[in-house]
Parts: structure tokens; sequence; C-alpha cells
């Protein structure tokens, strides 16, 4: 699966682009067209979705793994590619309303919905109510937003990266990222997700800020930068302290 999305939509975090290395090509060019081409040159039955200016997605069923499926749906103009299983299906299933014939497609596209339209729970208690094994790229071409996410133990391959025309990708091809992105890539980080709002953020650790550790290949180059929580960093809530004297009352 591939998701090129335009810097308007999905802006790239500091530390993930590298600078090039001397004597070496940077990103490949072309851009999108190049890293669509390329998608649909190695696989087989590829499927490509134009989103305009924002970007576009692909998605192949060939060669699936039938432990780990890839999947892709639409409804209502919102965009969804799975990969992995989730195991809480059923309790899902129920608390979204769903019927017994959804899939993990279906249950992230509602849960999604139920986020962007009415909102009872955060967006990290919505990746974290997910059990098993995933990585999924969702957008919404309405809101024009992305929401992307790994599980916690990072179990199914997958990456991210800036190619030549400062396009955010994400991938489970490392091979296309490295020809796309040149060493401006890396795994993206577990137990994370991404959105076009809020940007890079753990939904294990939702309170901490994450730091960018620079990335070094086996040829000791830099190459992108892995994520980690910082354990001391802590985001400021926006609410005062016990004691303050200022008046928040009104934010209820």
């Amino acid at each position: 699966m591939l998701a090129v999305f335009d810097q308007t939509v999905a802006k790239c975090p500091e530390g993930l682009r590298s600078p090039p290395t001397p004597g070496k090509a940077g990103p490949g060019g072309g851009g999108a067209g190049a890293l669509m081409k390329g998608f649909t040159d190695a696989n087989d039955a590829a499927v490509t979705v134009s989103l305009g200016s924002a970007g576009a997605l692909a998605y192949s069923s060939a060669n699936k793994n039938p432990l780990v499926p890839r999947m892709f749906g639409s409804v209502n103009d919102i965009f969804c590619l799975f990969k992995g299983h989730v195991e809480n299906i059923g309790n899902l299933k129920q608390q979204y309303g769903l019927s017994k014939t959804a899939n993990e497609v279906t249950i992230l596209i509602e849960a999604y919905r139920t986020l962007r339209d009415r909102g009872p729970l955060p967006a990290s208690q919505v990746v974290r109510d997910l059990s098993g094994r995933f990585t999924f790229i969702l957008y919404d071409t309405l809101s024009k937003s992305t929401f992307v996410a790994a599980d916690a133990d990072g179990s199914i391959p997958f990456f991210w990266g800036v190619d030549s025309e400062d396009h955010l990708v994400f991938s489970d091809d490392t091979e296309l990222l490295k020809a796309g992105c040149g060493n401006s890539f890396a795994p993206f980080p577990k137990g994370c997700f991404y959105t076009t709002s809020g940007g890079l953020q753990s939904f294990e650790h939702p309170l901490n800020e994450l730091k960018a550790v620079p990335r070094v290949d086996s040829q000791g180059q830099m190459c992108g930068s892995n994520f980690k929580v910082d354990s001391e960093a802590k985001k400021d809530s926006g609410i005062p302290r016990v004691g303050s004297a200022a008046d928040w009352s009104n934010h209820y």
C-alpha cells in the first residue's frame, strides 16, 4: 500500500528529512507520479486513487499474506488502506453499532467519523482501543485530513518519508521509499499515529512529547530519524493547575 500526501494536508515533521549524502543521488525525481508508477509497475492489478492536489493512494491485492491481509475501502468520501488484523473486532462492531459483516476498514472509517463528527474520545483512545497487529492510512476528502497509525509493537513493516517535492509518503514497501525518498525515510514509529491537525503523536503516551533521534544506516550515513517518546517532556494540557488564579470555568 502507498499514500502520497501534499504538504498542505500532511506536513513533514522535523527530523524526517535528511541532508543528501555527498556523492549520492537524493530523492528520485518525479514526485508523486514517479512513486505511483513505481508501485503499479511492481504490483499486479494495482488500484490507484487520485486525491487531486492533496495527493494519491495506491493498493494491490496481489500476493497477499493470509496472516497479514491487506484491505482497501471507502465510505462517503473517506478512503482507508489497512494491513494486519484486529483481534477485538467483535467488540468494536458492537461499540460502533455496525453489522456482523463489517471488517477492519469499515470499523476504522466509522471510528474516524465518530471522532470527527461527535468527538466523545480523543484520537489516541480510538487507536488504543484497537487490539492486534495493524497499520492503516485513512484520508477524508471532505475535511482534507489524514489519519495514519501503527500498532504498539510495530509488528507490521511500515515506513514513511519525504520525496523531492516535499510530499509526505507512507508505504509498507521499503524499496519504494528508498527509491522515492532517498535517505529521507524511516520506519513509522510504533505505538504512534499521525493526523493533519496534530502531527505525530504517541497513543500509548499521549501526554508526552516525541523527539527525533537521527537514524544511521549500515554505511554510517544519516537516514531520517526514529521518533521516541520523551519521558521528561510533557505536553501543555491547557488547563491551569490547582490553585491558579485564572478563571477557566467557561471552558466547560
